[in-house]
């Protein structure tokens, strides 16, 4: 489906929509490669899509036009929605728009949902708050969670965080928070020349899916602890990284059948979770 709506170009012009260092604005214009990034979110026609910062609608034109149910999409710069008005009225009103800031929307709620839909992210994230959103939305106390999937663009350098495999310098928090309890790959990446203004990085957009727990008895609490005193001195042993827990730390690694003199960037997804297990049953 194509749209007979103006090129991206135009509709920046004729709103006046410069991108903002403020708003963490880069617009991506080539059609073709925002309908591509709605592709990587799978079968959209059951969906209701949540997009953050759709800023001049360049994904959102992407995700109508691979056929998604409906686009809710949230975005704080109120120079914006005049556009995102025009591509609602192009596609029936299947794009609804909120002004707000997403860190503080109760999505659920938000974006209701009708028997036989799913509820899907798709976004090219605004580069100031990328990060924490994803945190939001990987911590959530109940799992499985109420999305179906994750497609997110970020900078390259956090896409690789997001994936990384023990061994790798990127392999930190945000890759055992990911994987822990789903499946994540990067599916696309992007030059950045493709966006405007062009950052100074290149950007990967990234697919994830939720599983099962690797052990569904492991509190979030103490998985996020334990990774953060562990990568908080990523150098160190893990003997000495592990001293400001709560718990003796020889006494915590032998019963999780780590090495004391392992290091955090070494330990597997696996290991995280058997070390906050045997945390959390050390301390209660």
């Amino acid at each position: 489906m194509t749209d007979k709506l103006p090129p991206l170009r135009e509709v920046i012009r004729e709103f006046d929509l410069r991108a903002k260092k403020s708003f963490g604005q880069n617009f991506l214009l080539d059609l073709n490669l925002t309908r591509k990034i709605a592709r990587v979110a799978g079968d959209l026609s059951d969906s209701v899509v949540y997009e953050v910062g759709p800023g001049p609608g360049g994904l959102t034109r992407g995700l109508l036009a691979e056929g998604a149910k409906r686009v809710v999409a949230v975005e704080m710069d109120e120079r914006c929605l005049p556009a995102l008005e025009q591509i609602s009225a192009a596609y029936g009103g299947a794009l609804t728009v909120h002004k707000g800031d997403a860190l503080e929307m109760d999505e659920p709620s938000l974006l209701g949902q009708s028997e036989g839909e799913k509820l899907r992210i798709a976004s090219n994230l605004p580069y100031n708050v990328g990060t924490m959103l994803l945190i939001k939305w990987l911590t959530l106390p109940e799992w499985k969670p109420w999305f179906a999937s994750l497609t997110l663009m970020f900078q390259r350098e956090v896409a690789e965080r997001i994936v990384a495999k023990p061994g790798n310098k990127a392999y930190g928090r945000l890759s055992v928070l990911a994987q822990w309890r789903g499946k994540v790959r990067i599916a696309v990446s992007v030059p950045a020349a493709a966006f405007t203004p062009a950052p100074k990085v290149a950007s990967a957009v990234i697919h994830y899916e939720p599983c099962e727990p690797i052990d569904p008895l492991v509190k979030l609490k103490d998985l996020e602890l334990v990774v953060e005193r562990a990568f908080g001195q990523r150098r160190k042993m893990l003997r000495a990284s592990l001293k400001s827990l709560p718990v003796d730390p020889l006494a915590l690694l032998s019963a999780a059948g780590i090495k004391e003199t392992s290091r955090a960037e070494n330990l597997s997804v696996e290991e995280f979770v058997r070390l906050a297990r045997v945390y959390g049953d050390m301390r209660t």
